[in-house]
């Protein structure tokens, strides 16, 4: 088992990679139990190598010895959501440029209904290397699968690691689709979606999240280690 989410977790690291949603900077990780999860290694994600350690984290304590401080961002999501299974921390570009505004997108398109009722935002530029800090985000993200941090990036959690990577994707296209809403001036009078629609838009069926996995992943050499059994269920 270990060995399998390990794959997936140096998967996802390099699938964020190529896809623009990490550079120098981010993490993710897994969960493996109630009281640890897996991160990814502290080097770029895109430069992670197959077969390369990832580090055990307790969800509560201290951070082991070489692992990144903002990893206790994943700490406090998996303390406080026993739901969680994936975490991304990403710096895509879109969603940077809106973070930098202080302003977090509305609910415009089909994406967007997965962080209902509406992404969060913390307002401080400051790295997250604290507990006190940490918890001050993940408190901002309230109920959504994710939260901004003002000109500092962004935080998703998923039911799997798989969707957590798909949640970063959709949340970088949430924030373009906010940029470009916003560029026209018709942002404040474009429609949004209601928390109806929005509960009906964002499912989970038809392997939403699988076929993102796929397209992302497409290439990788562990991707038949990681990549969730053939027989997938609509």
């Amino acid at each position: 088992m270990t060995d399998r989410l390990a794959a997936t977790v140096r998967v996802a690291a390099r699938a964020l990679g190529r896809a623009g949603l990490v550079h120098a900077y981010g993490h993710c990780s897994a969960r493996i139990d109630a009281d640890t999860f897996l991160v990814c290694p502290s080097r770029p994600m895109g430069l992670v190598r197959p077969d390369e350690a990832c580090t055990v984290v307790p969800v509560e304590g201290p951070l082991p010895a070489g692992v990144l401080g903002e990893v206790r961002l994943h700490q406090r999501i998996y303390a406080k959501r026993p739901e969680a299974q994936g975490v991304v921390r990403f710096m895509s570009p879109n969603m940077m440029a809106l973070a930098a505004l202080g302003r977090v997108p509305r609910m415009r398109h089909g994406f967007s209904t997965y962080f209902a009722p509406g992404v969060g935002l913390w307002d401080d530029i400051q790295l997250v290397r604290d507990d006190e800090k940490a918890a001050g985000v993940i408190a901002a993200m309230g109920e959504s699968a994710g939260v901004l941090m003002r000109g500092n990036g962004a935080v998703v959690a998923g039911a799997s690691l798989e969707e957590a990577v798909g949640l970063a994707w959709y949340l970088e296209d949430v924030c373009r689709i906010e940029l470009a809403a916003l560029s026209t001036g018709l942002g404040d009078t474009a429609p949004v979606i209601g928390p109806e629609a929005a509960a009906a838009r964002a499912t989970r069926a038809g392997l939403i999240f699988e076929r993102m996995w796929d397209y992302l992943t497409d290439g990788d050499p562990e991707r038949d280690i990681a990549t969730p059994p053939a027989d997938r269920k609509e």
